[in-house]
């Protein structure tokens, strides 16, 4: 028995934000918005498709999304311009502890999920 690998992981948003989470995950971050199965359309919240795994964006109420540590990181390869892009923007960028062999900041979305961008040092 072994797990080998993350299929996907789940997000939540206020129920009825999908275009404002459209606007942020697929236009400001460029992630492909991807066909949930017809079984799931009517639930609410969309897929995103990143790399070879997905991040399900589903919808939930009462939930204090400004409180958890939790959150999802995106590996990209020119951090200095995803500060920039997303300063321009307005959001407000929150630096991370000092981690061996990278760079990185978060942020929080327009939700308050906390998103992590991350890049390799070479």
């Amino acid at each position: 028995m072994t797990v080998i690998r993350l299929h996907h992981a789940q997000i939540t948003i206020p129920r009825g934000a999908e275009e404002e989470g459209r606007q942020f995950y697929c236009l400001l971050l460029g992630l492909p918005e991807v066909e949930k199965p017809a079984a799931l359309q009517g639930r609410g919240g969309f897929w995103l498709q990143v790399g070879d795994v997905q991040v399900h964006v589903g919808t939930e109420e009462g939930v204090d999304r400004g409180a958890t540590k939790a959150h999802l990181t995106y590996e990209v390869t020119d951090l200095a311009d995803w500060r920039a892009t997303l300063q321009h923007t307005g959001i407000h960028i929150l630096d991370a502890v000092p981690l061996s062999g990278y760079e990185r900041f978060e942020i929080r979305d327009p939700f308050g999920n906390r998103v992590e961008f991350i890049q390799r040092l070479v």
